[in-house]
């Protein structure tokens, strides 16, 4: 075909790309779309070259070719996203350029304000609630596994029912207002949790024994580190978390998050099946159940909550991931990139690795305190 395809001064319409085409998204809902063309410096003046500017500083460059007898031809540079450009933002990224000592020490000051509050409000037998808060949910009849799933049912109905009012609640009180009260209610609820579940692991009624097999501590071991690496990408924001920076609801896109859309949900399930196959007793599957319970209603309350604040940049993020984990790598909606690698050595993932090791030789401390607090 002789024909000619010529493109002239005029700048070619903005636009956006996914490869389903009911889904658009808005330019003009969202500012981070910049659109604007330019001539190359060298080769045919018919080729232009498209730039589009997005979230965290990631550029992602679409070249568009339109040659003599050729359709157009579309290919990405940088970061490459499966079916089209990044619209949800860089999970884990850190810049110490751009970190500021004195938020840091802020952070410093208020973490050891909410220690010190802890302690005396919850923790301390002579001050404190966490005793009393025990012994209800010990009233109810049934015994240690029934005191466990009661205190995870409590945790994860004020947890997600806090979680669910957050529009609402930022709106009335404002983010950060709303992430104190979010934090110190929840905070000793979870504490009070996690220490029962310490000092009551061994009780109830023993179902199996398996800590003699073979392999299987090393087994359990490495699920439980594993699943800390699945941890939940907006943890890693300790200055939203203590409300130094004002909080906001992310929509992550990259790192952990190509893997499955609800990491939080896959690290907990792994880290309850592999403690319970250890421990092999009805208080363990009753604090199991109770857990992944909660995880499981929060993978569709997330993303409800995450539809409702990002609108159509979450269909798009939640037409190429996955809540099973693998499964958007495995069907072709989810392509990583080659460096994909290179989203996991980040200060964050270092960081996490050396708390977890530090935690699994710490637990003979954290055995003995949680014991003292006789709860």
């Amino acid at each position: 075909m002789a024909a000619t395809s010529v493109l002239h001064s005029t700048p070619l319409p903005s636009f956006t790309y996914h490869p389903n085409p009911r889904i658009r998204l808005s330019s003009s809902k969202y500012p981070f779309l910049h659109s604007h063309s330019q001539h190359r410096s060298s080769g045919s003046p018919a080729l232009r070259h498209n730039t589009l500017r997005f979230p965290n500083s990631r550029f992602v460059s679409l070249r568009r070719e339109l040659l003599a007898g050729s359709s157009i031809r579309e290919t990405e540079e940088g970061d490459t996203v499966a079916g089209g450009f990044p619209v949800g933002e860089d999970s884990a990224a850190f810049e110490l350029g751009e970190q500021k000592l004195s938020s840091w020490i802020y952070f410093t000051v208020v973490l050891g304000v909410v220690l010190f509050a802890l302690d005396v409000l919850w923790i301390d037998d002579a001050t404190g609630f966490g005793k009393k808060f025990i012994s209800f949910a010990e009233s109810f009849s049934g015994g240690p596994e029934v005191a466990m799933l009661s205190l995870t049912v409590i945790f994860a109905a004020v947890h997600s029912g806090l979680a669910s009012l957050r529009d609402v609640g930022e709106k009335l009180i404002g983010e950060r207002a709303f992430r104190v009260i979010f934090a110190g209610v929840s905070l000793p609820l979870a504490v009070s949790t996690g220490v029962y579940f310490l000092n009551h692991r061994y009780d109830g009624v023993q179902l199996w024994q398996l800590q003699s097999v073979p392999g299987l501590h090393q087994l359990v071991w490495f699920s439980s580190f594993v699943s800390f690496i699945f941890l939940y990408p907006s943890t890693f924001n300790l200055l939203e978390v203590a409300a130094v920076d004002k909080p906001k609801m992310h929509l992550w896109e990259t790192g952990v998050m190509r893997i499955t859309r609800h990491p939080q949900m896959v690290g907990q399930v792994i880290w309850c099946l592999a403690h319970t196959v250890w421990i092999g007793n009805s208080v363990a599957v009753a604090a199991s159940i109770g857990l992944i319970a909660h995880h499981l209603f929060g993978v569709w309350n997330g993303d409800r909550r995450l539809a409702i604040r990002h609108g159509e940049a979450f269909e798009i993020v939640k037409n190429r991931t996955s809540i099973i984990p693998f499964a958007a790598i495995v069907d072709g909606r989810q392509q990583l990139p080659k460096d994909y690698y290179k989203e996991f050595f980040r200060v964050p993932y270092l960081t996490i690795t050396a708390l977890t090791l530090g935690v699994y030789f710490a637990h003979p401390i954290m055995q003995a305190s949680s014991f003292k607090l006789h709860w």
